[in-house]
Formats: C-alpha cells, structure tokens, sequence
C-alpha cells in the first residue's frame, strides 16, 4: 500500500475574495483568462473561488503563483508499493506518498473576459512542486515560495446538471452543508476577514475565537489565526466507527502523529482548540498534512457524503513511472478508485504525473493572458 506521506499539505480554497495575499489562483485549465505580465495576476477571481478567508490585509490583487499541481487522482493498482523518494524536498526522504489536496466539484459557472466559463482551477498558499523553486532563497524566501503546498482542485462540468450545494435566499446564506461527513477543512492563517466570507456566500456558523463557515461551494471550513509553512492543515472528519476508518487510512500509509496546532499554547488558549476528545489524528509523517478522525455524535445514524467533495487527492512515487501511463501501459486513471467507511472518495495520482500537470497548466495559464 501507499507508504508514509510526508508534510505536504492540502488546500482548500472554494472561496477567495478580493484580498488573497495567502491564498491565490496558482493555475488554470487555459479556459480560465489570466491577466498579467511577471507572474499570473488574477484580474477578476470567479465566484466559486473567492477565498472567504483572505488571509491578508492587502486590498491589491495578489500575485497568482505560477508553480502548482494537478490534484486529479490516479489508481495505485496491485496494491504496489513504491520505494522512491518524493521529489527532491527534504521532508519527503522518509516517504514515497504524500497528502496532496483535495478536488471540489462546484455548479456555478462565471463568464470571464468575454464570457469563457471557468472549468478548472488550483488555488493554494504557495508551489506545488515536489522540489525546491528556483527562486527560493535562504533566508530571504518566505514558506510561501517554498515547494510542497497542497491545493484545492475546483471542478466545474457545465453537462452536470445534479444540485451539490444551493445557498439559502435572501442577503445572508444561512444553508447548512449537505452532508456531514467533512466536519470541516482546518487553515491556520494570521488573519481571516469574516465580513468577506459573508459577502461572497459563506455561512458562518460561529466565530468565538476561530470561526466556523460553509463555504459557497458547500464545504465546512474551520479557520484559526496563527502561523504555519503551510495554512493547509488538516481535513476532519466525521466517522461512524474511528476505529474501522482508523484501520482503513492505516492500509494507504497514514499512521498516528502529534496532533498539529497553529498558535504556540497547542489549543490551551481562547483562539484554538485542543484536539477533539476521543477523535484519532493521522498523517503519512510529522511533516504532512493528515486526516482528524472524529465520532459521530450520533452512532446511530449514518455519515452523510458531502457531495461536493469529489475526492482528497493521494500522490505517490512508483519506480519507473513516467506518469503518463500505468504499469500496464494504459492511461492514468484520473478518477477515485477507493471510498473510505464515511463514503469519502480517495484518489491516486502519480508524482511524475502532478509535475507534468503544473508544467502544463502553468504554460496554458501563461499564454492564455
């Protein structure tokens, strides 16, 4: 199975608004304009991707990253395994898998310099790229120039016609999430603005110390101010049995870690919790983005999917791959090939596949502004 994944992160950005100094549009499909000239600035972000949690107090529009990845998924088959390092950053020697992201399916479409419709973006707080850019540089460079950030996949089919998520009427959203199995997408950022998330669409459940807020694409997102190399921290969530999901990400690598915190008193202050009693936190390494098992508060009724979540995305390095095919010779699977006991979707992704993808979208991106 999948070894140990290492401190690649996740994320999760259904929801940027005019502010994105943290959070940023890295790359797009080319369906998507670009307007720029150094590096990709996002002229007008669609509304799918406003980031409710602009994480800066820069009004500018922020410099969209050209570095990312694709976070599709891909069959690990035969139950595999690799023995080759991930890339050529440091935190990945001890592993050959990583947490890379997650893919969001969204249904609004929005017409963009001249009315091209938005199909696909990545967004996320820094490169993808599983080694070091060239233009990081010690000890000037910033963790957000660094190679190994996670991202969030938006993915928009304009043939599907099925209601993921629709927020309620009226000027405020007060819509829950549909579904319950993602308790929520944790980012640690050293600012959010609440008044954003409820202008783009969020529903902010609660906001006493850390804030609590579906996003407009229908995903639970939980938001706590304090520092980490990648704001990216973790996906939770809800299981009908911790022990069987537990055994279950035990199978793709993940094994029990410290839990991570974002502010120096490790949740025994007013601006971050401590970890959830009874709940079981899980990652490839000490240095990758995990998974937080919780109970169900209820036991006896069943986790409902989100349908809006379409997979959280596994990339991992097979001796020999050059990601274009499988083993067999037949084209990477691009689609969830597992479904963990809380019916959440699991992708596979070969490493030379993700380099090859950020190669490519970054060019499509490039010249199509």
């Amino acid at each position: 199975m999948v070894a140990a994944l290492s401190r690649i992160t996740v994320v999760l950005v259904t929801f940027l608004a005019r502010d994105v100094s943290s959070f940023s549009t890295i790359r797009s499909d080319g369906v998507m304009k670009l307007s720029s000239t150094q590096h990709l600035r996002l002229s007008s972000p669609p509304r799918t991707a406003r980031l409710l949690l602009s994480a800066g107090s820069n009004d500018d529009d922020q410099d969209v990253i050209s570095t990312s990845a694709i976070l599709s998924s891909s069959l690990l088959t035969g139950g595999s395994i690799s023995n080759a390092a991930m890339g050529t950053l440091p935190e990945f020697e001890d592993t050959n898998a990583i947490f890379q992201g997650i893919t969001i399916d969204v249904l609004r479409e929005r017409g963009v310099d001249g009315g091209v419709v938005v199909k696909e973006t990545w967004l996320g707080f820094g490169p993808e790229t599983l080694s070091i850019p060239p233009s990081f540089e010690l000890p000037v460079s910033s963790f957000a120039q660094y190679g190994g950030h996670a991202s969030i996949h938006l993915r928009y089919d304009p043939k599907d016609t099925s209601l993921l998520y629709k927020r309620s009427s009226g000027e405020f959203n007060n819509e829950p999430a549909p579904g319950d199995s993602i308790a929520y997408l944790q980012l640690g950022v050293p600012q959010y603005r609440i008044s954003q998330m409820v202008k783009y669409g969020g529903n902010v459940i609660d906001a006493y110390g850390w804030v609590n807020v579906v996003s407009p694409a229908g995903l639970p997102i939980r938001s706590i101010v304090g520092i980490r190399p990648d704001p990216m921290m973790f996906l939770a969530i809800n299981c009908a049995d911790v022990k069987q999901s537990e055994e279950f990400y035990n199978k793709l690598g993940f094994v029990r870690q410290d839990y991570p915190y974002a502010r120096l008193n490790s949740g025994q202050g007013q601006f971050e919790p401590p970890q959830p009693n009874k709940s079981v936190y899980l990652a490839p390494s000490p240095n990758s983005m995990g998974v937080l098992l919780l109970q169900n508060k209820n036991k006896k009724k069943a986790v409902v999917p989100n349908p809006v979540l379409r997979s959280i995305n596994v990339v991992y390095n097979a001796p020999g791959d050059d990601g274009a095919s499988s083993s067999s010779g037949a084209p990477v699977n691009v689609d969830p090939t597992l479904m963990d006991p809380s019916s959440v979707p699991v992708s596979f992704v070969p490493l030379e596949y993700l380099e090859k993808e950020i190669k490519f979208t970054t060019k499509v991106s490039a010249e199509s502004s």
